[in-house]
């Protein structure tokens, strides 16, 4: 074999060489391009994830109302408070209770029965009526007390803390007979009864299991 026969021989190979490896890599088949392969992550697919990964959205509870000691509070809001400390304080069966322990204390008092008032007043307030019944005695004249009729009202409220402090208005018509030893009245008439005013303060730990109020302040007024 010459060498132009070897010549085109070699370039015959190197052409067929060549286009062999052109069609391994750029994948061509009866003249069409091969399929695009998927990425391994597109912008769908991070959407995806993102959305799998995302966690339900939280309600929150609103912010709780802060209590401010220095702005008003009208009385039914002090006793809305003093509700939400004790669930069963209700106001018409407090003035009910209290008028109860007004009819009490008063003919306690009348009676010089320190044992009934103790438990019932706080301890300025027995030491008061301790003095007043030790006064009595000292001047041998005693106290008849007839309750005939009784309102009450609400005038102020307060909280502190858990003590509730309740003041109450007693607009009582009372027949108040003061004797002397021998049985003989020095003050008050039967048959006119005085027109009263008292102004108590009643005071309770709205923790304590202990359900009574306990009398902590006294004021009288001129019906």
């Amino acid at each position: 074999m010459d060498d132009a026969t070897l010549e085109i021989v070699f370039f015959a190979v190197l052409a067929a060489f060549i286009c062999h490896r052109l069609w391994s890599v750029l994948g061509r088949r009866d003249g069409e391009t091969p399929p695009a392969q998927p990425e391994p992550f597109t912008i769908r697919d991070a959407t995806a994830r993102i959305q799998l990964n995302r966690q339900p959205p939280v309600s929150l509870p609103p912010p709780q109302a802060v209590f401010n000691p220095d702005e008003p509070i009208s009385l039914d809001g002090i006793l809305k408070q003093i509700k939400i400390v004790d669930p069963s304080f209700a106001e018409r069966g407090f003035l009910d209770g209290a008028k109860a322990a007004f009819r009490m204390i008063v003919a306690a008092f009348a009676d010089g029965n320190r044992d009934a008032l103790k438990p019932l007043l706080g301890d300025d307030v027995y030491h008061t009526f301790d003095r007043a019944i030790s006064d009595r005695a000292a001047n041998r004249t005693t106290l008849q007390t007839t309750i005939l009729s009784v309102d009450s009202s609400i005038d102020t409220a307060r909280l502190t803390a858990s003590v509730a402090r309740i003041t109450v208005s007693f607009r009582s018509s009372q027949a108040n007979i003061v004797r002397s030893a021998e049985g003989s009245i020095v003050d008050g008439d039967q048959k006119r009864p005085d027109e009263m005013v008292d102004i108590w303060t009643f005071a309770r730990d709205l923790r304590s299991r202990d359900p009574n109020w306990t009398l902590v302040e006294t004021r009288h007024l001129t019906a």
